[in-house]
């Protein structure tokens, strides 16, 4: 049965098992691998994706519940919060082996599109779930601290 939704601006009709989750439908059907797959359990938050503006793991987010939603991978960030996360994350050097980082870059996106001026406590909450190997947490937050600084002025 074809479920129609929103994907990074475009409307999408996929043909495809309403029981299958979000991240095979990306990766697989749609060819959108920026979203990773890492533990399958919405653990790790390496699939985070936004669906109508809040971050998801699309490893538990079915198909067939997101008939008629917009939903935002990666490849389709455009906002100004996502232009300052994905510039601070680049001058900060936050990624180390990077398979986290989209994960990452998505949840911090979507808090600083809610609050702006985070604290560490907004942060610590926002990216709370979002596993990092490499343990960069220092310098994600750094960046995301950053990031709503060039947002403000």
């Amino acid at each position: 049965m074809p479920v129609t939704l929103t994907l990074n601006g475009k409307e999408q009709v996929i043909d495809a098992d309403p029981d299958t989750p979000l991240l095979w439908v990306l990766r697989d059907t749609l060819g959108l691998t920026g979203t990773k797959f890492g533990c399958g359990v919405a653990q790790c938050g390496a699939c985070t994706v936004h669906l109508d503006g809040t971050p998801v793991r699309s490893c538990q987010t079915y198909l067939g519940d997101v008939e008629g939603t917009s939903i935002t991978t990666i490849e389709g960030l455009e906002s100004p919060a996502a232009k300052a996360i994905q510039a601070a994350w680049t001058e900060l050097d936050v990624p180390q082996c990077g398979y986290c980082q989209s994960g990452q870059i998505m949840a911090a996106t979507a808090l600083l599109m809610e609050t702006p001026k985070p604290t560490d406590a907004d942060i610590e909450a926002a990216m709370d779930g979002n596993v990092c190997r490499c343990a960069t947490y220092a310098r994600i937050k750094t960046a995301i601290h950053a990031a709503a600084d060039k947002l403000e002025g």
